[in-house]
């Protein structure tokens, strides 16, 4: 993976930080709901596993569709997929799991941020980038592990990637909730806030006629 796969999968790493349906306006909430500052931290480690659970589980099936299906197939199927579900995002921009209450604890929050993650399709958009980035031939080749320098470190670099993908979230999270708790109030989403769910749902669409024609 290239230096600018790595770019690509951090800014939407940080993408995915500012968007408040993916977890700080809910860490903000429990620090409201505690009257605690710490409260609104404690809240980004099961945010940030549940969105990691939900990038591997992608991860997992591009890699194992490398075994079976060459490069350009899983162009064609990445792109048709990712501008299926910004079609589908335009239409349904809020068809996303309904959670029933605020008081959670980290594994409930977790698997929220896991359903969340999954709903938003924030694996589906890192699919592209891997499979560019040559994990998917990686997969497929049968001596990967003998050749350490070469596929086998595709792989690795791959796991790096959405490594970096949670952390660029996770500190853009910190610091949207943090400023919003301490600074701003959570009123700034009706005064000045955008509509992030149409930016993201046009975002699928580019990135499929872009994985499509490029």
């Amino acid at each position: 993976m290239d230096l600018w796969a790595l770019l690509v999968i951090a800014a939407l790493g940080a993408y995915h930080g500012l968007n408040p349906a993916m977890g700080w306006l809910f860490a903000v909430a429990l620090g409201m709901q505690d009257r605690d500052r710490r409260s609104v931290l404690r809240a980004l480690p099961p945010i940030a596993a549940g969105h990691e659970l939900s990038l591997v589980l992608v991860a997992v099936a591009v890699l194992g569709l490398g075994l079976i299906a060459d490069a350009s197939a899983l162009h064609l199927a990445a792109g048709v997929m990712l501008i299926a579900f910004g079609i589908f995002r335009f239409v349904r921009p809020r068809a996303h799991p309904r959670w029933t209450t605020m008081r959670v604890n980290r594994r409930e929050l977790a698997w929220w941020s896991f359903l969340m993650s999954s709903a938003h399709g924030a694996g589906l958009m890192v699919a592209p980038v891997l499979i560019g980035a040559g994990a998917a031939d990686a997969a497929a080749n049968d001596h990967a592990i003998e050749a350490a320098g070469g596929d086998g470190a595709a792989l690795l670099t791959g796991a790096l990637g959405l490594l970096l993908h949670v952390a660029a979230m996770v500190a853009v999270m910190a610091f949207v909730a943090l400023l919003v708790y301490d600074r701003v109030g959570v009123a700034v989403l009706r005064k000045a806030w955008i509509n992030l769910d149409g930016v993201w749902a046009g975002a699928f669409v580019l990135a499929g006629v872009l994985t499509l024609f490029t």
